[in-house]
């Protein structure tokens, strides 16, 4: 069987390589802009790579040709920085899954598994976990939970006009892993964050409002879901992924000594856009905006359909991730770097690279 994993060297990317290693008789296949070093090493060894951005005029010409023979397409590529950018963006994460789509068309690949998110539903409640019906109509005031509805809809138009191809979509809740940690640090923390403390196991002050309850999984645990739909010819359509327990400010507050402060919403958004037009830190307001309204989401689906059950917990996950951000744990793909002249790290700003700007894939 022949899979290709668009944008195979980032976070979820990584741990999908690991997790289909296991499977005997796969032959994996990876894209992305820029390659992994032949001396990266496991998991990026034994896998056929090919270059492409898939934004750039013609990509739809170079995937068809990667995708020939493929029995399925794992489209990952997304673009979280520069978040100065909203054009490059965009450029990436619609016009990108666009080609990603039309190439999987042009090939005819029996199967597309896409990388949808908890981002792609519109504000839901904090109280109760909704199923796959929930709208996908996005966070307004979210670029990244607007470019995932985006797609959601294109994925409609193709599912309505080509019933050949099985469409699996993942919607995961914040993914975690170890060596994820510095590639999180650059493009959700940037330069300033005093990271090093976790290694105390501590944060001191938590901020905390009454919709700040957010779902997390582990990457592995994302990446079995993704090899389950692959190897389940039947399975079709959405899956939330979401491990226990939801996390609450509280909860982390709890769990690495710290005190909760009560901040109002507008406090956090104002925050949150100054910082950000200061270039002092990569995020957006948007994301805030995508944290408070997010609805929790109910796994079911997944675990009656693919068999799939998370065997790291979220605070677990959130404490390997911790664990990682205070060691400067990274691996050696391009987006999962730990070279300290990128944008969002130290050695970046000190060479003319503040925090979110510069393309970092």
């Amino acid at each position: 069987m022949r899979i290709v994993i668009v944008g195979a060297s980032g976070n979820a990317g990584t741990a999908l390589l690991r997790r289909l290693r296991r499977e005997p008789g796969l032959e994996l296949v990876g894209v992305a802009r820029r390659l992994p070093a032949p001396t990266a090493g496991a998991p990026y060894d034994g896998v056929a790579w090919h270059s492409c951005d898939v934004g750039e005029a013609g990509a739809v010409d170079r995937l068809t040709g990667v995708f020939a023979g493929a029995d399925a397409v794992v489209h990952l590529a997304w673009q979280i920085q520069p978040s100065h950018d909203q054009e490059v963006l965009r450029r990436t994460n619609v016009g990108g899954s666009r080609a990603v789509v039309e190439a999987v068309l042009r090939a005819g690949v029996p199967a597309l598994a896409y990388a949808s998110s908890v981002g792609a539903y519109a504000p839901g409640p904090k109280d109760r976990p909704v199923s796959e019906r929930w709208p996908t109509t996005g966070v307004p005031g979210s670029s990244y939970s607007q470019h995932k509805a985006q797609v959601e809809e294109l994925l409609d138009g193709v599912e309505r006009q080509h019933d050949e191809l099985r469409i699996v979509r993942l919607r995961p809740g914040l993914i975690f892993q170890r060596d994820a940690a510095t590639e999180i640090t650059r493009y959700f923390l940037g330069p300033f964050a005093p990271v090093r403390l976790l290694r105390y196991g501590r944060i001191p002050l938590v901020p905390t409002h009454r919709r700040l309850r957010l779902q997390a999984v582990h990457a592995d645990d994302v990446a079995d879901a993704y090899a389950r739909a692959l190897l389940s010819p039947d399975a079709r359509g959405a899956f939330n992924v979401a491990a226990d327990p939801v996390l609450t400010p509280e909860l982390v507050a709890r769990h690495f000594h710290g005190w909760t402060v009560p901040v109002a919403a507008p406090v956090l958004r104002t925050a949150a856009a100054l910082s950000w037009r200061a270039r002092l830190q990569p995020v957006d307001p948007g994301w805030v905006q995508l944290a408070l309204d997010a609805p929790l989401m109910s796994s079911e689906r997944a675990g009656t359909e693919l068999g799939w059950r998370p065997r790291t917990d979220a605070l677990a996950a959130l404490r390997e991730l911790f664990a990682g951000m205070a060691g400067g744990d990274h691996t050696d793909s391009p987006p999962m770097s730990g070279r300290e002249d990128l944008a969002g790290r130290p050695g970046g700003l000190v060479r003319g690279r503040p925090a979110g700007e510069g393309n970092p894939y």
